[in-house]
C-alpha cells in the first residue's frame, strides 16, 4: 500500500460522516434520554407521540446505550463501506472488524454519562475539565464538546485501524 496517508484519510473522513449521522440522526430520542440511566440516578422518559412518562434505572439505560451504539456502529459501517468502494478502497475485514470494535467500545463507554461514574466525567475530573464537563449555559454544553473530542479521537484510532492491510482496486 504506497497510499496509506491517503487511505486513511479517507477512511477517517468516512467514519466521520458516519459517526455523525449515527449520533444525530439514527440514534431516537428514548436512546439518547435513557442511554445515561441509572437505579441510582432513574430517567424520566415522556413520549413525544402518546405523552406517556416511564421511569427507567440501570438496565433500561444499558439497553439503550446498548442499541445506540450497535445502531451507531452500523450506520458508519454502511457510510465507510460504501465511501470506500466509491473510492476504490479495498478494506481488510479483520482490520474493519477491529476498527468498528474500538469504535463500539469506546462510544459504549463514552455515552452511558452515570452522574459521578461516567467515563468523560472521570476523565474531565482528572485533567482539570470538571467545570467545563458540567457547563450548561450560554449556548454551550461542555459535556456534549468533550464527548465529541473524544469520540473524534477514538474514531482516528479506528479509522488508523482500518488502514491495515488496506489496498487499491
Amino acid at each position: 500500500m504506497t497510499h496509506r496517508p491517503a487511505v486513511f484519510a479517507a477512511l477517517l473522513g468516512l467514519t466521520r460522516a458516519g459517526s455523525a449521522i449515527g449520533d444525530f440522526w439514527v440514534q431516537s430520542d428514548f436512546c439518547a434520554r435513557v442511554k445515561g440511566a441509572s437505579d441510582d440516578h432513574p430517567v424520566t422518559y415522556k413520549d413525544p407521540v402518546t405523552e406517556k412518562e416511564t421511569t427507567h434505572g440501570t438496565a433500561s439505560g444499558r439497553a439503550a446505550c446498548l442499541h445506540h451504539c450497535l445502531t451507531y456502529v452500523a450506520t458508519q459501517a454502511v457510510v465507510a463501506g460504501l465511501g470506500a468502494r466509491a473510492l476504490g478502497i479495498r478494506v481488510h475485514p479483520a482490520a474493519a472488524a477491529a476498527a468498528l470494535a474500538v469504535s463500539f467500545g469506546t462510544h459504549y463507554a463514552a455515552d452511558r454519562r452515570v452522574p459521578g461514574k461516567g467515563l468523560l466525567e472521570k476523565l474531565a475530573d482528572k485533567t482539570g475539565k470538571g467545570g467545563f464537563y458540567r457547563l450548561a449555559s450560554q449556548g454551550l454544553n461542555g459535556a456534549f464538546h468533550l464527548d465529541g473530542a473524544f469520540h473524534h479521537g477514538c474514531e482516528t484510532v479506528a479509522a488508523l485501524i482500518a488502514t491495515t492491510k488496506a489496498t487499491t482496486r
